[in-house]
């Protein structure tokens, strides 16, 4: 079960990694550091690309590592309780860096206002 989930995570960061590497995308730099610009957009309402539910989603995430509370808490099983700590830090890191590439991409188009499929009065 371990070397599926240890599989499952190289799989997911190669594959973020490899999106950085396609002509033209924003490289790893780059999306790192518009991840606080794209928070700050999504909070005031400019960019649509990332939803609240999201945004909450990612705050849980965090505090679930930072808390002292676990669903597997390392004190009775150490390895295990590290390693749902990771799956949760490779889910912020992958949802964060895909994020930011779209970002990153929204910012360069020149910023739409309108997203597709929105209704406009």
């Amino acid at each position: 079960m371990r070397k599926q989930r240890s599989a499952a995570a190289a799989g997911q960061a190669w594959n973020v990694y490899s999106e950085t590497l396609a002509p033209d995308a924003p490289g790893m730099v780059e999306r790192v550091r518009a991840i606080p610009r794209m928070l700050k957009a999504t909070l005031r309402g400019e960019y649509k690309g990332m939803s609240y539910k999201t945004l909450g989603l990612l705050a849980v995430g965090l505090v679930y590592i930072v808390s002292p509370l676990d669903a597997v808490p390392e004190i009775l099983v150490p390895v295990v309780g590290l390693a749902d700590d990771t799956g949760v830090a490779l889910w912020l890191a992958s949802v964060l860096v895909r994020s930011a590439g779209d970002y990153v991409r929204w910012e360069r188009g020149g910023r739409p206002k309108v997203v597709v499929g929105d209704i406009i009065d």
